[in-house]
């Protein structure tokens, strides 16, 4: 007998998305981490966008472009996602399944370090109106302090793998990616630059607006 989650029970409710079941398939044939934000939380992404009306958008760490697709389609019009990926052959996968989605025309692919490449924007005075973060859990604190540096007052930041699969509320559990992710979710919730909430489902999303 099939469990019932929450979160089973919540996706039940939705159509299958045709699009990024086969970004999850792409990923899946060529041997990628099956790691692409939760369909939920995919959902939320683009809401958040379009509801805030968001220009310029950053993602910090591309994969297969799941939720790169997620984000652009709350773009409008003249909308620019600007997407972080360290690995020259995922971003090379990520492009062609936004560009198969038809939404190319919002992405423009940075590759390299992350930090980086934040570094470069804060000096050339960019600014971002959303952020999400997805990458190396060691690095969640530095792009989250870079984040409030680029962002637009009012823009939002989300975070995902919070929980980090239960591991964060584990006190034996102290490795270095973890320690980060709670100074991640413990900054998020306590910096007075930022007024926030961390949703518990699926595992784990941060949401922050800077003020």
């Amino acid at each position: 007998m099939e469990i019932v989650t929450p979160e089973s029970y919540s996706e039940g409710l939705y159509e299958e998305d045709a699009v990024l079941e086969r970004v999850k398939a792409v990923i899946r044939n060529k041997n990628m981490p099956e790691i692409s934000i939760a369909p939920g939380y995919g959902r939320l992404l683009t809401m958040l966008v379009s509801m805030i009306g968001a220009k310029k958008v950053l993602e910090i760490g591309a994969l297969g472009g799941y939720s790169g697709i997620c984000l652009a389609r709350g773009l409008k019009e003249g909308g620019k996602l600007v997407s972080l990926e360290l690995k020259q052959e995922f971003a090379d996968v990520a492009k062609q399944n936004v560009d198969d989605a038809g939404l190319g025309h919002y992405v423009e692919y940075r590759i390299g370090e992350a930090l980086v490449h934040l570094k470069s924007s804060l000096e050339q005075g960019e600014r971002f109106d959303f952020f999400f973060i997805d990458a190396d859990k060691v690095n969640y604190p530095n792009y989250l302090e870079l984040a409030i540096q680029l962002a637009n007052p009012g823009a939002v930041i989300a975070g995902d793998n919070t929980l980090m699969r239960g591991k964060v509320i584990d006190a034996a559990q102290t490795k270095a990616s973890v320690q980060a992710i709670r100074k991640f979710n413990e900054t998020i919730a306590r910096d007075p630059r930022l007024e926030s909430t961390v949703l518990p489902a699926y595992d784990g999303l941060a949401l922050a607006r800077v003020k």
